[in-house]
């Protein structure tokens, strides 16, 4: 049912994976000056000095990978009458999911690398949705197990 206490979970789940497309995910700014920064969205890393961009590398596998984690969430949280399918679909969201988490760590070292390598960048909201996203996938699938062994329970006693 979509009343369950896991549908909550895969929905802050699909909602934090959808999130991570449009917030940043990593920045890096000179302390003395304001004009020479690096910027990590789902969609590029982009290398600005003097106000003007230096680079801009295409990181839109972040964005696709985890657009599909949150289709898969949201997939998951519909297919409520096939629990077995359901702990399923949330195993492989946890590897697209690790798989988000992988990538946005290659570019954030990319970008580090770029300029200014003794000065570290700050980790930006987006990057933490993922983990968030994966701790709520990982609860909603406790919760689905549980149910699938109260209703085995349930059949044993018929």
């Amino acid at each position: 049912m979509i009343q369950r206490l896991q549908s909550i979970f895969l929905f802050l789940a699909s909602l934090a994976m959808f999130l991570v497309i449009f917030l940043p995910i990593w920045n890096k700014t000179l302390p003395e000056t304001t004009e020479e920064y690096a910027v990590l969205t789902a969609l590029d890393l982009t290398i600005s000095k003097g106000g003007e961009t230096v680079d801009k590398i295409q990181t839109f596998y972040i964005a696709i990978l985890a657009f599909v984690a949150s289709a898969l969430a949201m997939g998951s949280l519909f297919s409520y009458k096939n629990r077995l399918l359901q702990m399923k679909i949330n195993l492989g969201n946890t590897l697209v999911m690790a798989a988000v988490l992988i990538l946005s760590t290659y570019f954030l070292f990319q970008g580090e690398k770029m300029f200014s390598p003794e000065v570290e960048g700050q980790w930006r909201l987006g990057f933490f949705l993922t983990p968030f996203a994966m701790i709520c996938n990982s609860i909603a699938n406790r919760f689905i197990r549980k149910d699938e062994k109260l209703v085995r329970s349930a059949d044993r006693l018929r």
